[in-house]
């Protein structure tokens, strides 16, 4: 499997673990092709991100188009056998996804049609929903769209979990099942097979305000908004003391006795600190 010269399409954390995944059963992608670098921090120092920093370390060729529908592109990755794409958060053209002999597939962290979209694992936390899994998919000209090669669903006992728990967890699956199904998919052994495009649903895109929540609402769904976004955009509320309202992002909580327990906030302007200490410090 390794004489199948692979590009590997990629932008996101979940994009790393699966690099790593797949490193860690010894295949590694010939090239990277991953978003430009973009403004970050307050400063809006312009970097590199996570695919394209890990492809530096670990000696891979990488490359970051402003846009992979120009010929010059189309060029660059020609004589290529295989695509293989993990959160790249583009839709990939018509002539890119014909270029390769063996087709482009896409490690989507869920079980489509469910959760079509950019933010599949993050939806399943919110929607409270355990029976989750992976699909393995030939990518077509619509998003998350086209036949599936694989499906597998993921046993959680310990649910609900993070963002980065369950990121995990489907990047393992994910790096399994695609070597596993490689060979049968390049001798053609393999068939894909239609979605049952009726019974689709599509994840949100998420926004920076969506992290915000009320502590008056349901615990549990409270709890849930802060599992599925702890990477990003991490969830905060507001309160009054002091004369000033003043923003709280929560880095820990848990559910006890179908109660929010608070753990770890960051106060605005401050550090990290117990919410216990934080509602000492307004008393």
């Amino acid at each position: 499997m390794n004489n199948i010269k692979t590009a590997y399409f990629g932008s996101s954390e979940f994009s790393v673990l699966v690099l790593g995944e797949l490193k860690s059963r010894g295949w590694v992608p010939d090239l990277i092709v991953t978003t430009p670098d973009k403004p970050r921090g307050r400063k809006l120092v312009i970097t590199p991100n996570e695919t394209k920093v890990w492809a530096h370390e670990n000696n891979i060729p990488v490359i970051s188009p402003a846009s992979i529908k120009t010929p010059e592109f189309l060029t660059e990755i020609q004589g290529y056998d295989l695509h293989l794409v993990a959160s790249y958060g583009k839709i990939i053209p018509d002539d890119v996804l014909n270029a390769p002999k063996f087709g482009e597939l896409n490690i989507h962290p869920s079980l489509l049609p469910k959760y079509r979209g950019s933010c599949p694992i993050q939806t399943a936390i919110l929607n409270d929903d355990k029976e989750t899994g992976l699909t393995i998919m030939k990518l077509d000209h619509d998003m998350d769209h086209g036949p599936i090669v694989a499906q597998e669903k993921i046993n959680i006992p310990d649910w609900p979990i993070s963002f980065n728990e369950l990121a995990i967890r489907m990047s393992k699956l994910g790096a399994e099942m695609f070597l596993k199904v490689l060979p049968d998919w390049t001798s053609s052994v393999i068939k894909a097979v239609e979605q049952n495009h009726d019974q689709a649903t599509y994840t949100k895109k998420i926004e920076k305000t969506d992290g915000e929540i009320n502590l008056n609402d349901d615990a549990r769904k409270n709890y849930l908004k802060i599992l599925a976004y702890s990477d990003w955009p991490n969830t905060y509320f507001f309160v009054e003391a002091q004369g000033k309202k003043i923003r709280l992002i929560v880095k820990e909580a848990k559910l006890e006795n179908d109660k929010l327990v608070l753990l770890r906030v960051i106060p605005e302007g401050k550090k990290e600190m117990s919410y216990e200490d934080f509602l000492r410090g307004i008393k």
